[in-house]
């Protein structure tokens, strides 16, 4: 059992009073990953200890903060992580102008969360081989819902691991 030591009613070898207060643990909220496109948006969220990433669901991106909105009164939300497209030379994709006026309507939405961006190149592609090594038929690879939530959790993932690694 975790505690804090305080002066208390109890005496130790020297003489100081001490009691014991057990440590309340502190209850992780969810990362939620968005993978959004003008279409539709994949969505994967961690486990409550923030530890794996997890493919949820790909819903219409006109949607999507019908669906946040809805899973955020079940689950306990700390904060979003965007897919932000960039090009190999470093400089923000063409979509950034679809995906800009949705971050606006998320953080307006959600004022008291975090809104991460986090580069998001290749994750279609890394999602699409990962469907194939895991051995899903070439019709069901067709299915660009499943890459996008596939892709969500890569980009959860990813965001899992870089905050591991820098020990935010």
């Amino acid at each position: 059992m975790n505690c804090i030591i305080k002066p208390g009613p109890r005496q130790n070898l020297t003489g100081s009073l001490l009691f014991f207060i057990p440590l309340q643990k502190k209850r992780l909220g969810r990362i939620i990953a968005l993978d959004y496109g003008r279409k539709r948006t994949g969505i994967a969220a961690t486990d409550p200890m923030q530890l794996i990433a997890n493919s949820i669901t790909t819903v219409a991106s006109t949607e999507v903060i019908k669906f946040l909105l809805n899973y955020t009164f079940k689950e306990t939300v700390d904060a979003f992580v965007v897919g932000y497209p960039r090009q190999m030379n470093n400089q923000l994709s063409e979509s950034v102008k679809y995906i800009d006026p949705f971050i606006v309507q998320l953080k307006k939405t959600f004022p008291g969360k975090d809104v991460i961006l986090m580069d998001e190149r290749f994750t279609s592609k890394i999602a699409f081989q990962t469907m194939i090594m895991g051995g899903v038929k070439k019709k069901d690879r067709q299915n660009k819902a499943m890459i996008d939530s596939i892709s969500a959790t890569i980009i959860l993932q990813s965001y899992l691991e870089q905050r591991k690694n820098s020990n935010l």
